[in-house]
């Protein structure tokens, strides 16, 4: 999934070799924190936050298919 974030978030910004994803895995959740470069939060969370809503509505997709849960938090 870590994968998947990057891509999405690398596709959206100017500069993609800034963007990082880190996976923090406890025992009930698993974290994902999206680090972009300065001033590109906004391209990442979208108009209204809808492009970050559907980035975690596919996270969850796929995290409950797998019998986990993940959340996303975006952070510059």
């Amino acid at each position: 999934m870590k994968e998947l974030i990057e891509f999405i978030a690398k596709a959206l910004v100017d500069n993609p070799d800034e963007v990082e994803v880190k996976e923090v895995s406890g025992e009930r959740v698993t974290l994902f924190e999206l680090s972009v470069g300065d001033g590109e939060v906004g391209k990442v969370i979208g108009k209204g936050g809808r492009t970050a809503n559907a980035m975690r509505t596919l996270l969850n997709s796929v995290s409950t298919k797998q019998g986990m849960r993940a959340e996303l938090e975006i952070i510059e």
